[in-house]
């Protein structure tokens, strides 16, 4: 099997960050419709979020993630334990969908809540996406509920 063509980074400086949005907008604002006012929030410029950016080796940008931490997961968080992460906003491009770039946006995403000393990362899935995330160690918790029109479960995964 030979190496992906793409690397996974934390979004560091503001073109890294641009183009983490410029991702979830065309993934969640132009293909699924959500709101575009919806889509940003505040934490998106929290000093607890990370953001991670896929890119391929020319630079053209493959999908992103966030995981928020401290007070900002706690809120989003099933329990309010501010031991848990909040991975989210994980979006890959139509052309670069089964490539394996999701999967490696969420190790990533993991292994930073691993480096602030986490014990577990929450997630709120889109129910089409229930079997992604299971496969790679989440389980459902809770009913299903509607974000921005959309179908979603609650899922965690111990680290």
């Amino acid at each position: 099997m030979s190496a992906p063509d793409y690397a996974v980074r934390v979004a560091e400086d503001p073109a890294d960050r641009e183009a983490c949005f410029a991702v979830r907008k065309d993934v969640f604002v132009a293909e699924q419709r959500v709101p575009e006012d919806i889509e940003y929030d505040a934490h998106d410029a929290d000093a607890d979020a990370v953001h991670v950016l896929a890119v391929r080796a020319d630079g053209l940008p493959l999908g992103t993630g966030r995981l928020l931490h401290g007070a900002a997961a706690a809120a989003k968080n099933g329990d309010g334990d501010p031991a848990v992460g909040s991975l989210g906003r994980l979006a890959v491009t139509a052309a670069a969908r089964g490539l394996g770039v999701g999967a490696a946006l969420v190790r990533a995403i993991e292994d930073a809540a691993r480096a602030r000393g986490l014990t577990a990362v929450d997630l709120h899935a889109q129910t089409h996406a229930l079997g992604f995330y299971e496969r790679l160690g989440y389980q459902a918790y809770g009913p299903e509920f509607p974000d921005a029109g959309i179908p979603h479960r609650a899922m965690r995964r111990l680290l």
